[in-house]
């Protein structure tokens, strides 16, 4: 157990240092209890935490993410630093790597599947190395190859609540990269909160997606944002993509705006509380403190899979405790972070559930996908030896909960109730 613990990585001394205070701590512990999560790593741990962005950082929503983890993870522990490079393809990623682990990285992260793959074909070379890669369907794993995603369904179900509410035309617009398991499965929790909303409301809601077909077309977002609004009647409008353009013409436009993985008022500025009613935050330093956990502690065998929900948590540097995912704006979090010019338009009964639900979640006693029933609305992505179900199909019932790697790799098809516009 000790030899797991304090590895011969950290040196015979370091080592024989940290046994002889192991001692001491099991010698009070009937008079002293840590406060310290499972996943907090040592004062004086020492490590490099390396991503490859597949896309630049400023301006962007999924990187920009992805490096405030990282700055996240390097303040918190003042010997763990973090390095990164930018516009990372499939054909950079082996090289770029390679170029970081000679400069002393010891976990390297591709934050898009399509380039993190490749990170595979190397985990045998540097065996001391953890690599980690984002999950969009693929779930692939070495003995120190890593596959990671937050549970984000879980907040935009919540978002979805809050839209339902919203609408006044009953009609709800979605700017969506192109179908994908990744892509559907968080389409389909921000859909069902809407439908939730709809029958506590008593409202006839449309849901409408249409497809850009990548993840970063300024000027294709903002023409089917335009599209959404001026030929669906849309006034509730999110994305599924990751430039500012859909939430620029929500603003020209007078509609209401639902944030994509970061709070885009609070941290970018990016518009104000008038167009952004909430945005939902996704915290990787979570899920980075995990892998980071486990490289400390030696352990030759790490979790492959990680699939964190807003039951798990990191305390930042500053003290603040932070769920892997939680809807978020303009710096606030929870009902409080439903804007301002929102909140009245927003029936009692909607800002108490949302209230309930994200509690609930938190303290891991609920979740939207075990609550309702999966019924395919006949579309989305057919997969190798896993095609589309027929419209109509009940491919889940209520009160089950689908595995993590179903999730991750299966869930292929839109819940009944969306329209895929061509």
């Amino acid at each position: 157990m000790i030899a797991k613990l304090f590895p011969l990585r950290h040196g015979f001394t370091f080592r024989a240092i940290l046994i002889a205070l192991m001692m001491v701590i099991v010698l009070l512990g009937t008079t002293m209890c840590s406060q310290e999560s499972d996943t907090e790593v040592p004062d004086d741990a020492s490590a490099t935490l390396a991503i490859e962005h597949f896309s630049v950082i400023e301006g962007t929503t999924w990187s920009g993410a992805h490096d405030r983890a990282g700055k996240r993870i390097a303040e918190k522990y003042p010997n763990v630093e973090y390095v990164f490079r930018e516009e990372v393809g499939p054909d950079l990623t082996v090289p770029y790597a390679e170029e970081l682990i000679s400069d002393g990285a010891t976990i390297v992260i591709g934050n898009a599947e399509f380039m993190g793959l490749p990170l595979k074909d190397i985990a045998e070379k540097y065996p001391d190395v953890y690599f980690g890669s984002i999950i969009a369907s693929d779930l692939s794993t070495e003995r120190n190859f890593i596959r990671l995603f937050p549970r984000q369904y879980q907040a935009l179900y919540l978002e979805g609540l809050l839209a339902g509410a919203l609408t006044e035309t009953g009609n709800i617009g979605i700017v969506s990269a192109f179908p994908s398991v990744q892509v559907i499965r968080r389409q389909n929790g921000f859909i069902l909160g809407v439908q939730d909303a709809a029958e506590m409301l008593d409202k006839d809601i449309s849901v409408y997606v249409k497809y850009v077909g990548d993840w970063y077309l300024p000027a294709e977002e903002r023409d089917i944002a335009e599209t959404l609004i001026t030929q669906y009647d849309v006034d509730v409008l999110t994305q599924q993509t990751d430039s500012g353009s859909p939430l620029d013409v929500a603003q020209e436009q007078g509609i209401w705006f639902i944030g994509k993985d970061m709070d885009i008022v609070g941290h970018y500025g990016w518009s104000d509380t008038d167009t952004v009613a909430v945005s939902f935050d996704t915290r990787w330093e979570v899920l980075y403190e995990h892998m980071l956990s486990e490289w400390v502690a030696g352990e030759d065998n790490p979790e492959t899979v990680l699939y964190l929900g807003m039951n798990d948590s990191m305390v930042l540097a500053d003290g603040t405790e932070v769920p892997t995912v939680d809807i978020m704006n303009d710096n606030k979090v929870g009902i409080e972070a439903i804007s301002p010019s929102a909140r009245p338009l927003v029936p009692d009964e909607i800002v108490e559930l949302i209230e309930q639900r994200r509690e609930q979640m938190i303290d891991g006693e609920w979740d939207p996908f075990t609550e309702h029933a999966f019924v395919s609305n006949g579309t989305g992505l057919d997969l190798d030896g896993t095609p589309v179900p027929a419209a109509g199909t009940e491919v889940k019932p209520a009160g089950e909960m689908p595995t993590a790697e179903w999730l991750l790799s299966l869930f292929n098809f839109d819940v009944e109730g969306v329209e895929i516009l061509e």
